[in-house]
């Protein structure tokens, strides 16, 4: 997806605070937090969101998963807390259409 945000800050068109890397995932500080900790963790294959997930594409969601310990614990929020959002559609408050959970954490959620 060419117009895609995250797509773009995926290709590095778009500058972005780099938590975690590999090469399925990227994981970066949102711009607008709502928490001390708000990290946001995208697939680096384009998934519009929750209703788009296949067979085809699991292993980029497994690999999200798999990526939200290692993103809290570079975070520090590991051992004390942390809360995953995954928003959907506009109803949902998707704002950006690419999959991605916001990790929250640093406070008393």
């Amino acid at each position: 997806m060419e117009e895609c945000l995250f797509c773009k800050i995926i290709k590095g068109d778009i500058p972005c605070s780099k938590v975690y890397e590999d090469e399925y995932i990227l994981a970066f500080n949102d711009i607008n937090p709502v928490a001390p900790v708000h990290v946001l963790i995208v697939p680096k294959l384009h998934i519009k969101d929750c209703n788009y997930v296949s067979e085809e594409n699991i292993l980029y969601i497994s690999k999200m998963n798999l990526a939200i310990k290692e993103v809290a614990k570079i975070c520090g929020v590991k051992d004390t807390g942390y809360r995953i959002v995954c928003n959907t559609g506009n109803d949902g408050g998707q704002e950006v259409p690419h999959i991605h959970y916001h990790l929250l954490g640093g406070k008393k959620l």
